[in-house]
């Protein structure tokens, strides 16, 4: 597994290379924008992820996952210092999969990483399916019916959009953007920011044990939402 690190600060980034090394990835390390987009251009279908900082001299790592992304899926983490963390956003809405505050601990670090990993090679690697299962609720997809215990649970046809596009990013935060932008792909409906806070209420109400304080369909701070991972 090849990992792209792009962090500016020499003493990080070494403490990362060397780190990731010792668990077995190769690296590719860059300390500037610049730099990290030559890499991009030269070797991305070599690469199986980024680590980007969100600060650097040059640029930004948004510049940098915007680049990633235009010419291929991979996957995204950024590092990020506290002060940055609700900018952080921004980078979820261009499909960057997840963030890690500074000062952070290298095994957190990797465990994220190879969390993400593990969510991409499953998406590639396994066949389309007609059941889906969050906890103890199973979206059936093939009848288009959801249950709860193995009780079915009755959602409204956005309902069952939104819940699906949960399902489909496990472990992933999604922000509120990138939930209107895809129930309004898929509804066709116009759907507001009040509209999605109040079917967000629907699902929990109708899926969790305790709507007040849910389990399944988690808040992120400051970010979005999240189900599993």
């Amino acid at each position: 597994m090849k990992i792209l690190v792009v962090e500016d600060d020499k003493t990080i980034a070494s403490g990362l290379e060397y780190s990731l090394q010792q668990d077995g990835f190769i690296t590719v390390l860059c300390y500037n924008a610049n730099s990290a987009k030559k890499a991009i251009a030269k070797e991305l279908d070599q690469i199986d992820l980024c680590l980007f900082d969100l600060s650097l001299p040059d640029g930004s790592g948004y510049e940098l996952c915007e680049e990633v992304k235009k010419y291929s899926d991979k996957p995204v983490i950024f590092l990020t210092a506290f002060d940055d963390e609700v900018n952080v956003v921004m980078g979820l809405d261009m499909g960057a999969d997840d963030y890690i505050t500074k000062p952070f601990r290298i095994r957190e670090l990797l465990s994220r990483i190879k969390s993400v990993l593990r969510r991409y090679n499953k998406q590639s690697n396994t066949q389309p399916t007609t059941s889906i299962d969050i906890e103890n609720i199973t979206i059936n997809t093939l009848e288009g019916k959801v249950y709860k215990w193995g009780e079915e649970v009755l959602l409204t046809a956005l309902e069952y959009r939104l819940l699906l596009i949960f399902a489909n990013h496990i472990g992933q935060v999604l922000t509120r953007t990138q939930l209107l932008e895809r129930i309004w792909d898929v509804a066709g409906d116009f759907v507001n920011d009040n509209t999605l806070t109040v079917y967000i209420k629907r699902l929990r109400e109708k899926l969790e044990d305790n709507p007040q304080n849910p389990t399944i369909i988690k808040t992120v701070r400051g970010l979005g939402y999240k189900v599993g991972g």
